[in-house]
């Protein structure tokens, strides 16, 4: 980075960056020189005028960018997108706005918004959950070192940055988690299994099918008594959905009731950022067993018949399923 570059405006009275680094320069050739006359480039922090003027300047870009009915021109173009063929409800027109009508949930590590993606001036939209990992103002799982295994950085410096947690390392650790879980949801919708269609993600922001109906979100299993036969139904469901997930080398890493969502009686699975990989991770098989045991629990303890959920026979049919049985 050259010399001016850090710098906007400083207390000396320099109108902008380009005169900094001129006089800079300039100085610097005549202290080559032995100018010893020469007074010394002065450096400092902007200004209060100068912060106005630049806050002022940020604002009317940010206004000058922003469509009259959304929030914000449609990210589409610029964003990794989600698995083709592309579903029929999704709005992918580059000239679309988004919009947020309310936040859906809050947590740890990211927060939920309610997003409508429409194209002005006609009658087509589609609902999206906006899924926003927080920056390293916030704090970032707690829990995260053993998730981490596997997912090894290829440079030295991102992993010290990330086992160090600067903020630097905060930032890549929520784009990893996202990254992660993008992965994730492309290769279990293309498998069929029941996840929400991943629409896009554009650094730490996901964007996926929401599940719900009239933008109200679908309950959580843990929200839910199910009555014997419906228990049963959903058990099945759910064991089918964590044997395709097994069949791709995966586990859930932080599966329970919260994470299950069910709509019009079909059981979604969300909420995957801390995803294993069954096979890159020592600790996979112990993730899976973690797994099986919390949902297990939850099933048992509203009637299912224990022999349908023991978690280690379930547990082992899946590492057979993953090819590590």
């Amino acid at each position: 980075m050259r010399e001016h570059d850090q710098y906007t405006e400083y207390e000396a009275g320099f109108d902008h960056a380009d005169d900094l680094g001129w006089h800079a320069k300039k100085a610097k050739k005549s202290r080559a020189r032995g100018d010893d006359d020469v007074a010394p480039v002065r450096r400092g922090r902007l200004t209060e005028e100068a912060k106005d003027r630049l806050t002022q300047m940020r604002e009317d870009a940010a206004a000058a960018d922003v469509p009259e009915d959304g929030d914000r021109w449609s990210t589409w173009g610029e964003a990794d997108q989600g698995p083709k063929p592309h579903p029929g409800w999704l709005v992918t027109d580059l000239s679309a706005v988004d919009r947020e009508l309310g936040i859906v949930k809050t947590g740890k590590e990211a927060d939920v918004f309610l997003l409508e993606r429409a194209m002005p001036g006609t009658d087509r939209s589609c609902l999206l959950a906006a899924k926003r990992y927080r920056s390293n103002d916030h704090r970032l799982f707690h829990r995260d070192a053993g998730y981490l295994e596997g997912r090894r950085m290829r440079r030295s410096r991102e992993m010290r940055a990330m086992t160090n947690r600067s903020a630097f390392g905060r930032n890549l650790i929520a784009e990893r988690w996202a990254v992660a879980e993008f992965a994730a949801l492309t290769t279990l919708w293309r498998l069929g299994a029941p996840v929400p269609y991943p629409v896009q993600r554009d650094g730490t922001e996901l964007l996926l099918e929401f599940v719900g109906a009239d933008g109200a979100a679908a309950p959580r299993l843990a929200q839910l008594r199910p009555d014997p036969e419906e228990l049963l139904d959903l058990w099945r469901q759910l064991l089918d959905a964590l044997g395709l997930m097994a069949s791709a080398g995966l586990a859930h890493g932080d599966l329970s009731a919260f994470n299950l969502m069910v709509h019009d009686g079909r059981l979604v699975v969300i909420d995957l950022p801390q995803v294993v990989d069954l096979a890159a991770n020592p600790r996979g098989p112990e993730f899976l067993e973690r797994d099986v045991r919390n949902v297990a629990g939850w099933f048992t303890a509203r009637g299912l018949a224990p022999e349908l959920a023991e978690p280690h026979e379930v547990t082992a049919m899946l590492l057979d399923v993953a090819g590590l049985g």
